[in-house]
């Protein structure tokens, strides 16, 4: 291997960098013109990395967090209760 080929790949990387940062740029104008509509940036967020992984993937992944959800809420009651048995 070269220290030109190297020197090439380095540039390379440098440059994707650069387009990297103009993106987010763009991405963060986008950002501002959503809330400046009126929307809330943080769901729209939560939407776009929703819409980022497959059907099927979002799915599951929301089924997850149901049923995360339901069992803390479960244990939250089961938890008060025997409090107001231990209280009569």
């Amino acid at each position: 291997m070269s220290g030109d080929h190297l020197r090439d790949f380095c540039e390379r990387i440098e440059r994707l960098h650069e387009e990297k940062k103009l993106i987010d740029g763009d991405i963060r104008e986008v950002y501002a013109e959503v809330a400046s509509s009126g929307y809330d940036k943080k769901a729209l967020r939560e939407v776009i990395k929703r819409r980022a992984k497959d059907h099927d993937e979002r799915t599951e992944f929301e089924t997850i967090v149901d049923l995360y959800e339901q069992e803390i809420a479960n244990a939250s009651r089961a938890g008060a209760r025997p409090a107001r048995e231990e209280a009569s």
